[in-house]
Formats: structure tokens, C-alpha cells, sequence
């Protein structure tokens, strides 16, 4: 495949990502998914693990069997670990400044603890002022956990098995999909200690079938463009709510994301824009994991006798375009910096 198919996929991820960060702000303004202009933004997590499974049988199928286990783990803990760390500082900063809380402040060895657990992802659902998010710091982190958990499981098990076996996965878990888009009414759910097991069903199977459509070179070429997948994208969020809502992002989830990956590998991405769509792949994690200190902020000020409506839509258009800017910072002048000193240290090749 060439280059410009994974140009076109990192944008797509680049937009999820940003629609995210929408979103994020959107719903502690609009509580109620159907209220909110992209009450679906929360699928976005979704068309990741799907991108993930395609992206790692492309960078990986090729080459792993000829890499020990424990240089494959290295190199994912580097592209990884470094921005789940600053991901973590910087909720704590946001928890500690924390300008519009009426929490209680807690102790030294409380702040100690979350801090240590956010850094290792282990599960911490204990602050009950931020919902009993699995990770209260920076409550993302819950897809970067399953994230882990697919690296692991692809590295040991998903490498070694044929397509036939990903078919049988894949079927598994779209019936656990579609029973848990009937169950809950979404697809919401994975963050909370309310609804934790829903990650994993989330995750088992938008990355096997990302990684099946890899397998089986399920690549659609096409001659379409690269607005094309990003506007299919962007109607899939923005879908208006139904009645038949867990139906319809079953549906999304199950057809309409692999087929935006599909297209997205398959399509080719203009040389006017090509440097944008390796903007928005690069800056795609790390707006991911760096947004979310400055929402909880946001949902603190919403809830303190200091807001006021008619700042909203500056605030959220402006705060969105400052976390981008903040989060392309935090990649040049930390994260790859950190990446590069890591590679250099442990892994002989880069």
C-alpha cells in the first residue's frame, strides 16, 4: 500500500480526535445525548480501535514474528506511555489548581495514589466528583487501557491465529455489540465502574475487524477523494438521535466504520492537503490524552456561581482551537522529544 492510503487514515483520526474534544465539551453543556448537536461523538472511540487493528496489521503482520516479545512491548510503550504520563500530570495539576471546584481538597497520599495509578492504568473508580471514572485524572485513559490490552492480545494470540479464527471473534463480538447497544440504549459506555465491561466488548470488536480488513486486503480503491470518508465520518457523529438509537450505532459500529476504513485506505489524499492530514494523524494522541484536564475545568466552571451563557460559544470554539495548539506543544517539545531519548536508549533500531 502506499503512503498517501495512511495519510488519508491519519486524518480520519485526526478528525475523530478533534470531534472528541467536541464532544467533551458538548455534553457537559447538553447532559442528554439527544440534546446535543454530536451526541455521537463518544463512537469516535470506536473508529479508533477500528483504525488500531487495521494500523497494527499493517505495521506489525509483516515483521513481529521476526521480533522477540519483548522488543515489540518496548517499542509500544514508548510510542505509547510517555503522553498517559503527561496525560496524568496534567490532570493532576487540574485537579489540585482546580480554580471553580467545590470539592473538598484530599490528602498528600490520596493525590499520590490516583497519580501512580493513572500512570500505570490500573483502574482507580474512587472520585465520586468525577463520576467514578475509571481513571479520574484523566478520564480517556479507559480506551489507552484496552489499547494496551489489544497490544497484548494481538502480540500473544491475534498473530498466530488465521483469518478464520478473526472471522469467529469478529461475529462473537458483534452480537455482544448489538446486545449491549440494546441493553444500555448506546454504545457509550466503557469509562465507569457503572459500565467498565463495555470497553472491552467495544474494543474486541472494532479491532478485529480493522485488523481483519487488513488480513483480508479488504481495501476499497477508489477514486472518491479523501472528503468523502470525512464527511461519512462526520454524519455518523452527528446523527440525529431515533428511537431506535441502539439499533442505529449498532449499525455504525458494525458496517459503516470498517467501510470508512476501508475507503480511507483505498482513497488518495491531495497534495494541497497532505500536509494538513499529517497534521491532524500527528497531533491525533496527543490532543487525545491532553484535553481532558482543561473539561473538567470547563464542567466545574459550568456548575460555579461565575458562569455565564453567553461565554459558551467562545469558549468552546476557542478552548477546542487552544487544545489543539496545546496539544501540537506538548508533542514537539515533550512527547517526541521523550519518544526520540527512549528509542535511542533501549531499541537498537528507530
Amino acid at each position: 500500500m502506499q503512503k498517501q492510503h495512511i495519510l488519508a487514515l491519519d486524518g480520519l483520526r485526526g478528525m475523530a480526535a478533534m470531534a472528541i474534544v467536541i464532544f467533551h465539551f458538548m455534553e457537559w453543556i447538553f447532559p442528554q445525548f439527544e440534546d446535543n448537536v454530536i451526541g455521537h461523538g463518544f463512537l469516535a472511540v470506536d473508529f479508533f480501535f477500528c483504525l488500531s487493528g487495521f494500523v497494527m496489521g499493517y505495521a506489525y503482520d509483516d515483521r513481529i514474528k521476526s521480533m522477540s516479545l519483548s522488543h515489540f512491548f518496548i517499542v509500544r510503550l514508548i510510542r505509547l506511555q510517555p503522553l498517559v504520563i503527561i496525560g496524568s500530570v496534567l490532570g493532576l495539576i487540574g485537579l489540585l489548581w482546580a480554580p471553580y471546584s467545590a470539592a473538598e481538597p484530599k490528602g498528600i497520599s490520596e493525590y499520590f495514589q490516583l497519580f501512580i495509578y493513572s500512570i500505570l492504568l490500573i483502574p482507580y473508580p474512587v472520585m465520586e466528583e468525577k463520576a467514578f471514572n475509571l481513571f479520574s485524572l484523566n478520564a480517556p485513559a479507559w480506551s489507552l487501557f484496552w489499547e494496551y490490552v489489544a497490544n497484548v492480545i494481538y502480540a500473544l494470540f491475534l498473530v498466530r491465529i488465521t483469518t478464520k479464527y478473526i472471522f469467529i471473534i469478529v461475529a462473537l463480538a458483534a452480537m455482544a455489540i448489538i446486545y449491549t447497544s440494546y441493553s444500555y440504549g448506546n454504545l457509550a459506555g466503557g469509562w465507569s465502574i457503572d459500565n467498565w465491561e463495555v470497553g472491552g466488548i467495544r474494543l474486541a470488536y472494532s479491532f478485529c475487524a480493522g485488523l481483519l480488513i487488513y488480513r483480508r486486503q479488504w481495501i476499497i480503491s477508489n477514486a472518491f477523494g479523501y472528503l468523502f470518508p470525512v464527511s461519512l465520518l462526520t454524519l455518523a457523529l452527528l446523527m440525529p438521535f431515533t428511537s431506535i438509537n441502539w439499533l442505529v450505532e449498532s449499525l455504525i459500529v458494525l458496517f459503516l466504520f470498517p467501510l470508512i476504513v476501508a475507503i480511507g485506505a483505498g482513497t488518495s489524499t491531495p497534495k494541497g492537503i497532505q500536509p494538513f492530514s499529517a497534521f491532524l494523524g500527528a497531533i491525533s494522541y496527543p490532543l487525545y490524552m491532553t484535553h481532558y484536564a482543561a473539561i473538567w475545568i470547563f464542567g466545574d466552571y459550568l456548575q460555579s456561581a461565575a458562569f455565564q451563557e453567553s461565554h459558551l460559544p467562545f469558549i468552546v470554539i476557542g478552548g477546542s482551537i487552544g487544545l489543539i495548539l496545546f496539544a501540537y506543544l506538548i508533542m514537539k517539545v515533550v512527547d517526541i522529544p521523550i519518544r526520540k531519548y527512549l528509542t535511542k536508549r533501549y531499541l537498537r533500531i528507530t
